[in-house]
């Protein structure tokens, strides 16, 4: 199978668990419950459960039920300079989530969606530095088509500015926002090398990364609803669009592992610039929740277009 046939096959699958997820978490939080809703950082947490639990299932189908090979798979996992290095990203991605949150508090929608695209470019610096890849003149075009083409796809049509933001304050969440992009981008590129160049089984990294997963998104519970889940209890809220959306989100993050793995993590991006607008159809079709406009239909067609340029490689373009 070729490489573009691959990124390809990969795109579709991840746009199609992004906007079902965006989708199923829309329709989640739209329905009436009896009794207090469900938290989001529950669901993290469980979906850091059932990711390690599958990873666990799958290394021991692996191992043809085989005990001894088991075990010695579980060592491998467990040595300290392994588990330091899958540390390093799963640390890493919990403090960008923490980040974001400071982000919003300093910075209205529109400036915080467009300086999140950063994270395109910043993404391909950390490929060219750390994996030594080089990319050709019309990818370059694709990466700019598409920054702009999100950008405006995520444009409100009202105005939503912080009228008690200060310019010093914005200054700060500017600050915030590229820390976000440097962190999202370094974790991402480096699990992609892990992935890439170590020897370590597929399936081993995600139980790793499920395991400090767990930790970290455990924290952040506590941190952030501990007051909540002392009261009614970590399932709280829970119901069928709950679990779906827990699925989609356990399940899609060993899902982008494996496409970081078989592509690259640029591809990751344009998979969720993609799943942006189709998860703003479905809303608009199946919630009626947004109409699309002309700025969205203009932006739409770029970040097409730009996905299209980007996988479909142009040999007679000078690499950069």
């Amino acid at each position: 199978m070729s490489t573009s046939i691959t990124k390809c096959a990969a795109l579709c699958i991840l746009v199609l668990q992004n906007s079902l997820h965006t989708l199923m978490f829309r329709y989640s939080r739209t329905i009436s419950i009896n009794g207090p809703p469900y938290l989001s950082t529950s669901v993290v947490f469980v979906s850091e459960i059932l990711k390690f639990i599958t990873s666990l299932a799958v290394l021991f189908c692996q191992s043809k039920y085989n005990l001894q090979r088991f075990s010695k798979d579980i060592n491998t996992a467990v040595k300290p300079l392994e588990l330091f290095k899958i540390a390093i990203p799963s640390g890493i991605y919990a403090v960008k989530n923490n980040l974001l949150f400071v982000a919003l508090l300093y910075l209205d929608s529109v400036t915080f969606q467009t300086t999140y695209q950063l994270r395109v470019l910043t993404t391909v610096l950390f490929t060219m530095v750390m994996l030594k890849k080089s990319f050709t003149l019309q990818q370059w075009w694709s990466l700019f088509f598409l920054i702009i083409g999100v950008a405006m796809v995520q444009f409100p049509t009202e105005s939503v500015a912080k009228p008690d933001v200060v310019w010093g304050n914005q200054l700060f969440g500017l600050f915030i926002m590229i820390l976000v992009c440097l962190t999202s981008s370094f974790a991402g590129v480096y699990f992609e090398l892990l992935l890439k160049e170590e020897k370590i089984p597929l399936w081993i990294r995600n139980m790793q990364m499920g395991g400090f997963g767990i930790i970290f998104s455990g924290i952040q519970m506590c941190w952030n609803d501990g007051e909540a889940i002392s009261k009614y209890g970590i399932l709280q809220g829970y119901n069928t669009a709950v679990v779906m959306v827990l699925l989609l989100q356990a399940y899609g993050g060993l899902l982008v592992t494996y496409v970081i793995k078989c592509a690259d993590s640029i591809i990751k991006n344009f998979a969720s610039s993609l799943a942006v607008i189709v998860s703003y159809l479905l809303a608009y079709l199946v919630l009626d929740e947004i109409h699309p406009t002309l700025l969205f239909t203009c932006g739409a067609g770029l970040v097409v277009t730009s996905t299209f340029m980007y996988v479909q490689k142009s040999h007679k373009s000078k690499s950069i």
